[in-house]
């Protein structure tokens, strides 16, 4: 039977693409199972609760300063297996003065933990196949935790404290991929309840971030940091904050929607962020909307280059008590199912061969 010559080359073309798209599909789908292995989905929290003054704010009494540790080994226990069985791949450990540093032993509260019971507790974490990186909150809004320190912000005294405990607390971690030092809502309004408002400005806050980086860098670890300088200072953030350090918008609303409607600052920072090519971890929370996290986590898969989104971070924020047990189960399962919803996708790849 005669072939029409231009039938024969459709045919060839049409089969060699279908051959193409499929091998193209495969080392997609590699590439995807990848990532979606690599990313991160993370869990705050807390050894330490002390990040506020020493005065209680209405309805956050839980906020108030304890000179002891507050703390249930029993909770923590529950909450890391639960993590690890819920398919949770990282906990961040805000440790503040829950320790007893070596460099610094005057920082610690009453039944803040050893170095070695920590040391003992990461590796506990490690057998459970959650990755453990540190927190210590360098916001003079939420560093109340440096005791006495906290008062002499931008001093070389502090300055020393500051590299000791980065230093020491890479050490113990023994030099973990990431390091998160907060930054956040160092504004007079977040300090308005306390008896002393320290509030960096200008270059002086720019000078003191870098220099907690550049004790990061010469431990060849990566600096992560709250992103919300970023809502009043857009134009100095894209100026002056490295690519290095990694950011983590963080939204607890539920406004989301699209780019052009949804809470505008504070979501369209994801955004932002991702035009400006930074890496990002967005972070939700079940602190006021149980359903923020699956909702933040839907936003951003759809706005964030994959090559920038490295995982998600949940944020209870309350303390390790028993009376919270709920609160943090909720936020666990909240990830859990964000986490088996997510997926990347083909995206238009037989609109492009076809």
């Amino acid at each position: 039977m005669r072939v029409n010559r231009r039938e024969f080359v459709k045919n060839t073309v049409t089969a060699s693409l279908g051959l193409a798209a499929s091998g193209l599909a495969a080392t997609e789908r590699k590439s995807e199972a990848k990532r979606d292995k690599d990313l991160i989905w993370g869990n705050l929290l807390h050894l330490s609760y002390n990040m506020w003054e020493d005065r209680p704010e209405p309805k956050r009494e839980e906020r108030y300063y304890r000179p002891f540790l507050r703390f249930d080994e029993n909770l923590w226990n529950d909450l890391l297996k639960k993590m690890a069985a819920s398919g949770l791949n990282m906990v961040v450990i805000d440790l503040g003065d829950g320790v007893e540093y070596k460099s610094h032993p005057e920082i610690a509260v009453k039944n803040a933990w050893s170095v070695p019971k920590l040391k003992s507790e990461l590796k506990k974490i490690r057998d459970l196949g959650l990755e453990p990186i540190p927190k210590l909150n360098f916001s003079t809004a939420h560093d109340t935790w440096l005791g006495e320190y906290a008062q002499r912000v931008s001093t070389e005294k502090y300055y020393s404290v500051c590299r000791d405990l980065l230093s020491e607390v890479v050490e113990i971690f023994d030099q973990p991929r990431l390091f998160h030092l907060g930054m956040d809502e160092e504004t007079h309004e977040h300090q308005r309840y306390y008896s002393i408002s320290i509030v960096r400005q200008f270059e002086i806050w720019w000078h003191d971030l870098y220099f907690l980086i550049d004790v990061l860098k010469s431990h060849n670890v990566r600096p992560w940091m709250w992103s919300d300088y970023l809502w009043r200072h857009r134009s100095a953030f894209f100026a002056k904050m490295p690519k290095t350090v990694l950011q983590s918008n963080w939204y607890y609303g539920i406004k989301f929607k699209d780019k052009e409607e949804n809470d505008k600052k504070y979501v369209t920072s994801y955004n932002d962020l991702d035009d400006h090519g930074y890496d990002q971890i967005p972070t939700g929370s079940n602190w006021s909307h149980p359903e923020n996290f699956g909702m933040m986590v839907e936003y951003c898969r759809k706005y964030i280059h994959t090559e920038h989104l490295l995982g998600f971070l949940q944020t209870p924020w309350k303390p390790t008590l028993e009376k919270f047990r709920e609160h943090h189960y909720q936020a666990i399962e909240q990830v859990k199912k964000a986490r088996k919803k997510y997926k990347y996708g083909v995206k238009g790849l037989m609109t492009w061969l076809f």
